[in-house]
């Protein structure tokens, strides 16, 4: 059996930002990380964007440790394995080759897998999905022979896929159920101009449609919908969102809940275990409610928040997080809390003809979130605005207005 002080499961950005911070800290306990993937840290960035797909940017761009940082740094890293069971009571961790691992503080940053297909034909040659350095090796290899590809589902990943293929040449067909596309989180306004740009860049959106069936023999050669249409394809790459896979770690009486549960230091119910990143549902201090963000800047925030914890530190996570998607000659920029829910007011300005978009979230006359197009200028004085929890109340018809540019330095003049 292995023992180390410090025990941290997963080698993205969370957990990587969080070995760091704790070496910087303690320059002589034991720290191992495991990671599922075969690989040292790399940006998952970088996978959904075309530049790095095509090959205008250098396949070494990817990787930001050496393996020699891991050395210099006395971390242990067991790439390629996978923990599968936890013991909370005697701190043990059990790998899938067999291995056991005891810890003293356990560090959960697991983050999320791609959400699969489960339909006739789903395992076929040619059913793509982007999570990881793997995943993305395999689109680039596909892409290079592909002449027709089908999208299924939206989202950043959907997005920026319709972005690359098209860039190679290829014809894409954008299947998904919603009535419009990324509705649940664009209004029909935003849409509109999303989807403008898409077809306007030859994409086709099917709307209000499920694929029912991949067919081709060992290879795609096509989908079947549910309507009975039948569309042929080289290639059927799958964006239908990603799932936390933390039963192992509920069965060792870990509350979860869409993510692993967690308070504002980012520590689980269970003492001496904490979570960060994609897989951690956390309480968000400045909204005061149950937080779930799966971006690279919260994850490493979070990293290195409960690095600083796991050393005897208690600092809560605070932090308006944010990131964006660009294609087709748009910006979209997500910003804090931007779900729709109870008790929130919506604060919207559109030009489709200019193809510019903000969409502020409101709760108790203060910006909690926000959804921007072509307006990245404001994206740094409204997360200032949401972390010092400027009242708006008596600006909320000025924020309708466009032409107007938020600017915290001069609010009161807006």
């Amino acid at each position: 059996m292995k023992i180390t002080r410090y025990l941290i499961i997963g080698g993205g950005i969370a957990g990587t930002t969080s070995a760091e911070t704790i070496r910087q800290n303690d320059k002589k306990n034991g720290i191992m990380m495991i990671s599922d993937e075969p690989y040292r840290f790399y940006s998952r960035i970088m996978l959904s964007k075309p530049a790095f797909f095509l090959g205008k940017i250098p396949f070494d761009k990817i990787w930001l440790r050496t393996e020699e940082w891991y050395q210099e740094n006395n971390i242990e890293l067991l790439a390629g394995k996978k923990a599968i069971k936890l013991d909370s009571r005697n701190k043990i961790v059990f790998l899938d080759d067999g291995k056991e691992i005891n810890y003293e503080k356990l560090l959960l940053a697991v983050g999320g897998y791609s959400r699969e297909l489960e339909i006739i034909g789903s395992g076929k040659k040619g059913v793509l999905y982007l999570r990881n350095l793997n995943d993305a090796k395999t689109i680039m290899e596909a892409v290079k022979t592909a002449k027709k590809a089908v999208i299924i589902g939206g989202g950043f990943v959907g997005f920026e896929m319709c972005e690359m293929m098209r860039m190679a040449g290829v014809e894409v067909d954008l299947i998904i159920r919603e009535n419009f596309f990324w509705e649940g989180v664009l209004d029909e306004a935003g849409s509109e101009i999303v989807e403008n740009a898409l077809r306007k860049n030859g994409i086709k959106i099917i709307r209000e449609s499920e694929v029912k069936e991949i067919t081709g023999e060992e290879k795609v050669d096509g989908v079947m919908l549910k309507s009975g249409e039948r569309i042929s394809a080289d290639i059927a790459l799958v964006s239908i969102g990603v799932f936390c896979p933390y039963n192992w770690v509920k069965d060792a009486g870990i509350k979860v809940g869409r993510g692993i549960l967690a308070n504002e230091y980012l520590e689980t119910n269970i003492q001496d275990i904490w979570t960060a990143g994609d897989a951690a549902e956390f309480m968000d201090v400045i909204t005061c409610e149950s937080g779930y963000v799966g971006n690279w800047a919260n994850a490493q925030l979070q990293g290195k928040i409960a690095g600083l914890n796991m050393i005897g530190g208690r600092q809560p996570f605070k932090f308006v997080s944010f990131c964006n998607s660009s294609g087709f000659g748009l910006n979209i920029a997500f910003i804090g809390d931007f779900k729709v829910g109870e008790n929130r007011e919506i604060i919207s300005a559109v030009s489709v003809a200019d193809n510019l978009y903000r969409r502020l979230i409101v709760k108790n006359n203060k910006i909690i979130g926000a959804i921007l197009i072509n307006k990245i200028n404001e994206v740094t004085p409204i997360r200032e605005m949401i972390e010092k929890g400027v009242d708006i109340s008596n600006k909320i018809d000025k924020f309708k207005n466009l032409k107007r540019s938020i600017r915290l330095n001069n609010f009161n003049k807006f």
